[in-house]
């Protein structure tokens, strides 16, 4: 475990230390990016890259070993995890569909209060419109849940 902390604070340190040269002396790179930055690039993303990976598998393996989670995990079936995912399904679909929907009600309405600023008032209430669309979601997503 130390050994991945060491991993991580590395490369954390050296990310930062490549920021703090790059902003002292920037007009040393302008021209053509030396080699060691790309390579120190490299090195410190496989560095993060093993220390992330290394964590979780240590987190997992500490995780598993519980015998209260062994015995958690085993009361999930498949049924369930279906179920639950089915619950997640609508809140999701429901933002996607509101992100959507906001973006081009938002860019129109800043259209038409540059044009007619007196139609600010509609606009929000479109605005407003599109966004409950993500919290019907929300609320079938909570009937959803207490039916199972």
């Amino acid at each position: 475990m130390t050994v991945l902390t060491v991993l991580l604070s590395v490369s954390f340190f050296s990310i930062i230390g490549l920021g703090l040269y790059l902003t002292l002396h920037p007009q040393k790179l302008m021209p053509n990016i030396p080699s060691w930055v790309k390579s120190s690039v490299i090195v410190n993303l496989a560095f993060f890259a093993l220390g992330v990976a290394g964590l979780l598998f240590v987190g997992l393996n500490e995780t598993m070993a519980a015998a209260e989670t062994v015995a958690e995990t085993r009361e999930i079936s498949i049924g369930l995890g279906l179920a639950l995912i089915g619950v997640g399904l609508p809140t999701g679909l429901a933002t996607i569909g509101a992100g959507i929907a906001v973006s081009s009600v938002g860019s129109a309405s800043l259209a038409v209060i540059t044009e007619k600023p007196e139609l600010f008032g509609r606009t929000l209430v479109y605005l407003g419109l599109a966004e409950g669309i993500a919290i019907y979601g929300l609320v079938v997503s909570i009937l959803l849940l207490g039916k199972i």
